[in-house]
């Protein structure tokens, strides 16, 4: 019987591994609740920023940037819009026009009337509005001409018809080859007799037909104003040879028309030749007050006629006698023939349409006014002819 417990009793080993599952068993649901509890909070560090002094090491660090590598190049920019017309909008340029005078000076001997050449830029000073310009252009000018011959054709004096004809044929026989001149006439009414051409026996046999007069009315201002609108159609500078005793009768422009339109136009020069001054000369002091009515409206006439000329840079002349012709005639054709031609911006750049006066001086080398001697060192007196100012454009708004 002994024997038979002794077969059934464990070994120690086995009865070791057996107590340690157990203890693991009664541990398991110990250690299972321990593993789900929260991690136990820290003790806060004490903050002396209060008390001045250094504060934790544990608050937040500021980390630099990285420094982008020299050799990497930048984002490229953002293209440029593009903007595109529409396709039934013409192409827009913007055109800045500075603004730019020339003035053409001639220089005569008041003896002679002869051409004074050999003159320098330096020998020119120019003022416009009083204030001295800078000339940034300068040429001497001899070139063929393109006139027009306004002559006075009505039924008064015969004189005046005579002295008319007379001029007109010595300035035709003047013209050169190159030379574009037409004739027109008035009295009441104007009529083109010769249409521009440069065959000179038309002009002559135009002024040749010139017989019987029509009207007695002399409309002046009419002619003139229609003259300066005709050659506005011709390109270049123009010259207007008005034969004319001056005096106006009838016409619907009245004188302070015509001496605003003479400023706006630029480019024409007024040569005026009186007539009849025989015939006045005759009637002087006869008449009574008519008469005197009659001198007073021919000196009247002798003013607007000489206005005309000095306004555009032109000559007036009054002859009594045929051969006083050659020589007025002369000195037009080397004033219209022979110039200096001198530009300059002006300082005054506004386009305001204002009227600028224009004053031109001859001076030496030492800026002192020049002077002219013969060959006998006596002083010769010279006269400059130019435009008195011209009308700067008007801007468009």
């Amino acid at each position: 019987m002994l024997r038979m417990m002794s077969k059934v009793q464990p070994s120690p080993i086995r009865a070791l591994v057996l107590l340690a599952l157990a203890i693991l068993c009664n541990l398991a649901p110990a250690l299972r609740a321990q593993s789900q509890q929260p991690p136990a909070t820290p003790p806060p560090t004490p903050d002396s920023s209060d008390s001045g002094g250094p504060g934790s090491d544990a608050g937040p660090i500021v980390v630099p940037k990285k420094k982008a590598p020299a050799d990497e190049a930048p984002p490229p920019a953002p293209a440029a819009p593009k903007i595109k017309a529409p396709e039934d909008m013409a192409p827009v340029t913007i055109h800045v026009e500075v603004p730019e005078v020339t003035v053409d000076i001639g220089v005569l001997l008041e003896k002679t009337h002869q051409f004074v050449p050999g003159l320098k830029p330096s020998n020119f000073r120019v003022y416009e509005d009083g204030k001295e310009q800078k000339v940034i252009g300068f040429k001497r000018v001899e070139a063929p001409i393109t006139a027009l011959m306004i002559c006075e054709f009505a039924s008064t004096n015969y004189r005046f018809v005579y002295d008319m004809r007379n001029a007109a044929f010595t300035f035709a026989e003047q013209l050169r080859p190159q030379d574009y001149v037409a004739l027109m006439t008035f009295d009441m009414r104007t009529q083109i007799v010769a249409d521009f051409t440069q065959d000179k026996r038309q002009i002559l046999e135009a002024i040749n037909s010139l017989r019987i007069p029509g009207f007695s009315e002399r409309n002046v201002f009419d002619a003139l104003y229609e003259g300066l609108d005709r050659l506005s159609r011709v390109e270049g500078h123009k010259y207007i040879i008005l034969i004319a005793s001056g005096r106006d009768t009838f016409s619907k422009i009245t004188l302070d028309k015509m001496l605003d339109k003479v400023k706006k136009t630029q480019d024409v020069t007024i040569f005026t030749i009186s007539t009849g001054q025989v015939a006045r000369l005759m009637s002087e002091g006869r008449g009574g007050f008519e008469g005197q009515l009659r001198e007073m409206d021919y000196l009247q006439a002798d003013n607007q006629m000489k206005t005309f000329a000095t306004m555009t840079g032109g000559m007036f002349f009054q002859p009594r006698f045929i051969g006083e012709l050659p020589d007025d005639f002369t000195a037009i054709n080397t004033a219209i023939r022979s110039k200096y031609e001198l530009i300059y911006h002006p300082l005054n750049s506004k386009q305001d349409g204002s009227f600028r006066k224009l004053q031109v001086q001859l001076v030496d080398d030492e800026g002192h006014p020049l002077q002219f001697q013969d060959e006998k060192h006596k002083p010769l007196k010279y006269e400059l002819i130019y435009r008195n100012g011209y009308r700067a454009r008007q801007e468009v708004e």
